[in-house]
């Protein structure tokens, strides 16, 4: 897996990764401390408030940065968003009105939102072999899970000698390091082949992924992986702090079983998906969630809580949680061209948050109105629904090549080569608007 490593490109693009992941991390720590020093009591309400803008900043704003990225440079593009964000944590630690922070947090996860698809989309054209870049999708699985653990260590450690405030500094430092590493390399940065109108290329990405059968079938996924997780995003700290009144080391090995559970997945997923196809990969994991959610419940309903069978549970969760997520890159790449990836990434990005935005609140409110169980079994049933969706719209033995016919174009178009009737890799374009085998 680390062998992909030898190439500079996606080596600085990886450690930028992960030094823009370590500053945000130190964000989420020094955020929570700052506002329950502006709100006291009500920190929870302003952190409330904080996750819903970050999350309707992803889902409205991604798709609009999509359909610009391919008319700039890809690595000034980059750069330029880095520089943003890290302009917005430096403010962070001098304002002194909640308002303000809601107003930073906007533009700090606005540029996120521009920032994440595009370097998510940059990847396959770095490394366009299918093993590689699946070695690369694991690799980036690794960080993110190894980040949920070396950034609240290393806020503890910070905090130990200097005040909260200086972590957003550590941000700053994140962001700039991230933005030296971009620039550090040439970045492939394909443009569109013809001129769009706004409307046309701000719903492109979005239209890609409905019209694909593969990416509708992804949907359903992101809304079981967004159910399972948020179960375990949102309620591990009232499952082991509250009636249990177990330590806050014991929620941090709580937490740490999930992030395990998807490291252990990301190290096996490259040799795995080197001899099974995707779908029944990902398929896999997301029942794993389902059957992992529905144990929990009847244990709990049967015997009441066992921190021991939550930790098995969270690592279970945790394996099927990153069959699902870890592959999906694969599925945008093959289902766009090189300048629609950007679009379709952002599409991505911009659904796969929509279901989080559903399941975080509907998480807490029915861990808050109903309890353990009643939570366990709604969130385990819409994770239910969404893979059934997944198995309807996304067929099996999902084809390389489609064979079809084009009435839509004149014969002496340079696509037809004077054959109406082909085969190759069906992807939704101008020449392909829908998925069928007669234009």
């Amino acid at each position: 897996m680390f062998d992909i490593l030898a190439d500079r490109t996606y080596r600085h693009l990886f450690l930028a990764q992960i030094v823009a992941l370590l500053g945000t991390g130190l964000a989420t720590v020094a955020l929570g401390l700052l506002a329950f020093d502006l709100a006291g009591d009500g920190a929870a309400m302003v952190l409330g408030t904080v996750f819903t803008i970050k999350m309707v900043a992803y889902v409205g704003i991604a798709p609009i940065a999509g359909a610009f990225a391919n008319r700039v440079n890809r690595r000034a593009l980059l750069v330029a968003l880095d520089v943003v964000r890290a302009a917005a944590a430096l403010c962070l630690p001098f304002v002194t009105e909640i308002w303000q922070v809601f107003v930073l947090i906007f533009v700090l996860q606005s540029a996120s939102a521009a920032f994440t698809p595009t370097f998510q989309a940059t990847i396959p054209d770095v490394l366009p072999d299918e093993a590689r870049y699946t070695r690369a999708l694991s690799l980036s699985r690794l960080a993110y899970d190894l980040e949920n653990i070396v950034s609240p260590t290393l806020a503890a450690l910070l905090l130990l000698v200097v005040g909260y405030n200086l972590l957003f500094l550590g941000t700053v430092v994140g962001f700039i390091g991230s933005a030296l590493l971009v620039v550090s390399v040439l970045l492939p940065s394909p443009t569109a082949s013809e001129q769009r109108g706004i409307y046309d290329r701000t719903t492109r990405g979005i239209r890609i992924y409905l019209a694909t059968p593969r990416l509708r079938g992804m949907l359903g996924l992101n809304l079981a992986v967004a159910s399972a997780g948020a179960m375990v995003l949102v309620n591990s700290v009232v499952l082991v702090r509250g009636v249990p009144g177990l330590s806050e080391t014991a929620l941090a090995w709580t937490m740490f079983a999930f992030g395990a559970g998807s490291m252990i997945a990301a190290l096996i997923l490259p040799r795995l998906l080197d001899r099974m196809p995707d779908r029944p990969v990902m398929m896999a994991g997301g029942w794993l969630m389902v059957v992992a959610l529905l144990c929990l419940a009847v244990a709990t309903a049967a015997g009441g809580f066992n921190w021991g069978l939550l930790l098995v549970v969270w690592l279970v969760t945790g394996l099927g949680y990153a069959a699902v997520q870890t592959p999906s890159g694969r599925l945008l790449k093959r289902s766009a061209h090189p300048e629609d990836r950007p679009a379709v990434f952002a599409a991505q990005f911009a659904l796969s948050h929509a279901c989080w935005l559903v399941s975080y609140p509907l998480s807490g409110w029915l861990m808050t109105a109903f309890g353990t169980v009643p939570a366990l079994l709604v969130l385990a049933a819409l994770a239910t629904l969404g893979i059934l969706a997944a198995l309807r719209l996304w067929p099996s033995g999902d084809p390389d090549q489609v064979e079809h016919t084009h009435e839509n174009l004149p014969l002496d178009h340079p696509h037809l080569r004077g054959h109406r009737r082909h085969s190759h890799a069906l992807v939704i374009d101008d020449a392909h608007p829908r998925w069928d085998s007669q234009f």
